[in-house]
C-alpha cells in the first residue's frame, strides 16, 4: 500500500489532467417501479409497473467519465458520435453536470443515441433488484462521413489532451466507434507520440490492438491470444505475450485476486485486492479501475502505484448497488485509512 503522502500527492494533480475518451456514449436510463403500486393492464391483462422515478446518467465510455470527474480530474473531452434524437437530449443534459469539453462530439441524425434502459424493482426482502435491460443502438458501421469526421476529431482532440482513453464496449466487429480504421489511426497517433498515454480497454477485440497500455479482465485477456491448441494458458502469459507485441504494460483485473501487471522485460507485479464487507455490485468495476489508473499515471504515479489505487477506486465503487458507483478523492483517503490502521 502506498504511503498517505504519496496518494495526497497524486490526487492532488488530478485536477489538472485534461483526459480524451474514444469509444462509444450510451444513456444508461434507470426506471425505479414504485413499490407495493400494481396495475393490470385491461389490453394485455398483464402488470403495468409503475415507475415513480426515471434517473438518466451518461453510460459505456460515460461510465468512465463520471468516474473520472468524481476523482476531481479537471477536463474531459470525449470523441465519440451519438444520435440527434429525444435520447442524446437527455444524455447532453446529464453531461453538462461533468467538466465535459463536448466540442469533439458528432451528432448523426442517422444513428439512435445508444441507451441501456433498467428496470429495477424490489424484490420481498426489499433489495432492488434489475429486471430485464432493454438496449436501443444502431447495429451498423458508421457512414463514411461520419468516419471520417471521427477520425480527424480523434487526431486534433488527443494533440490537446494529457493521455486517451479507449473503450471499445462493442461486442459487434466494426458497428461502433472503436473500429478497424479507429485502431489504425490510433497505432499513427502513437507512433507520432510515444510518450502520450493511450489506454485500451476492449471487451471483445483486445487482440487487435497493436499499440498502447492494454487492460482487460481474465476472459479478455485470454481471449485476445490466438492459441487454440493450448488450453493451459494462464492469464499471466497472456498478459506478458500482449504486453511484449505492444511494448507497453498490460494490466488484468482479476477481481478478488487484485490487478496483475505484466511488463514488456517479462516482469510481474501484484496489486492486492482488499476486501469488502456486506453485498456488493460488480457493475461498472472495471471502469472505475480504468479511471484509477489512468489518473495516476497521468499524474507521476508508477504503474503498481496505479494499480494501488484503482484496487482503492473499485473496492468503494463495488459497494454501491443498483447504480454504477464512483468514488471522491475524500472516499478514496477514508479507504485508505480505513486499510492501513489494521
Amino acid at each position: 500500500m502506498l504511503a498517505r503522502s504519496r496518494l495526497e500527492s497524486l490526487l492532488s494533480n488530478f485536477p489538472n489532467l485534461t483526459i480524451g475518451l474514444v469509444g462509444d456514449l450510451f444513456l444508461d436510463r434507470y426506471l425505479d417501479i414504485e413499490p407495493g403500486v400494481e396495475e393490470i393492464s385491461i389490453e394485455t391483462d398483464l402488470e403495468a409497473y409503475q415507475i415513480d422515478l426515471v434517473r438518466n446518467s451518461p453510460g459505456a465510455l460515460g461510465t468512465v467519465m463520471n468516474n473520472l470527474a468524481a476523482l476531481g480530474v479537471g477536463r474531459l473531452v470525449p470523441i465519440t458520435v451519438i444520435g440527434d434524437d429525444g435520447q442524446a437530449y437527455d444524455l447532453l443534459k446529464e453531461l453538462r453536470r461533468l467538466p465535459v469539453d463536448d466540442s469533439y462530439m458528432i451528432q448523426d441524425e442517422h444513428r439512435l443515441t445508444p441507451t441501456y434502459t433498467k428496470p429495477l424493482k424490489q424484490d420481498a426482502g426489499g433489495h432492488w433488484r434489475e429486471l430485464n435491460r432493454l438496449d436501443l443502438r444502431t447495429r451498423a458501421p458508421l457512414s463514411v462521413a461520419t468516419s471520417k469526421k471521427l477520425y480527424r476529431n480523434l487526431s486534433e482532440a488527443l494533440a490537446k489532451c494529457d493521455g486517451l482513453i479507449v473503450l471499445d464496449q462493442i461486442n459487434e466487429t466494426n458497428w461502433g466507434v472503436v473500429n478497424d480504421q479507429t485502431r489504425q489511426v490510433l497505432d499513427g497517433l502513437t507512433a507520432a507520440d510515444p510518450e502520450k498515454l493511450v489506454f485500451v480497454d476492449s471487451r471483445n477485440h483486445l487482440g487487435w490492438f497493436q499499440s498502447g497500455v492494454l487492460k482487460g479482465n481474465r476472459a479478455e485477456l485470454l481471449g485476445a491470444i490466438e492459441t487454440p491448441d493450448d488450453e493451459s494458458l494462464t492469464v499471466e502469459q497472456a498478459a506478458q505475450q500482449l504486453s511484449r507485441r505492444t511494448g507497453r504494460a498490460v494490466y488484468a483485473t482479476l477481481g478478488e485476486a487484485g490487478i496483475l501487471i505484466a511488463r514488456p522485460d517479462g516482469t510481474l507485479s501484484r496489486s492486492p485486492a482488499h476486501p469488502v464487507s456486506g453485498p456488493i455490485d460488480i457493475v461498472g468495476a472495471g471502469d472505475s479501475a480504468t479511471s484509477g489508473i489512468v489518473a495516476s499515471l497521468l499524474s507521476g504515479a508508477s504503474d503498481l502505484e496505479a494499480a494501488d489505487i484503482a484496487n482503492l477506486v473499485a473496492g468503494i465503487t463495488i459497494q454501491q448497488l443498483g447504480t454504477t458507483g464512483t468514488a471522491t478523492p475524500q472516499q478514496v483517503f477514508d479507504r485508505h485509512a480505513e486499510l492501513t490502521s489494521h
